[in-house]
């Protein structure tokens, strides 16, 4: 199982599989030619109280990730997630992010998510 964590602005790589948008809002400035995005499930982003909670400085990135692996855990989201896995057993995986820091991201949880 192959799942990459990569910044939306980026140049697609041919080794990207199927590539996942996995932020709520489109980035700023990336066409959706340019991005090449094959999937993009809005429902497996963190919740936006999550979100602004962790970038007003609040909490640690391992509390971020505790929180958002629960949300991760919603009946409502794990059919979601399941999907994703599905792509995962079937090639590549890139799990396309705007953060700054995609090793200390949304992204990232979901990546050992997957990969577990």
């Amino acid at each position: 199982m192959s799942v990459r964590v990569r910044r939306v602005y980026d140049p697609p790589e041919p080794d990207d599989g199927t590539r996942v948008l996995v932020d709520r809002l489109w980035p700023r400035g990336v066409s959706k030619d340019a991005a090449r995005v094959d999937e993009w499930p809005k429902a497996l982003t963190p919740s936006s109280e999550l979100r602004r909670w962790y970038h007003a400085g609040e909490g640690s990135y391992e509390e971020f990730s505790r929180r958002y692996e629960a949300e991760l855990a919603a009946p409502e989201v794990t059919e979601l997630v399941e999907v994703i896995r599905e792509l995962v057993r079937k090639g590549p995986v890139t799990l396309l992010t705007s953060a700054k820091s995609p090793e200390e991201s949304h992204a990232a949880v979901l990546a050992r998510l997957l990969q577990s």
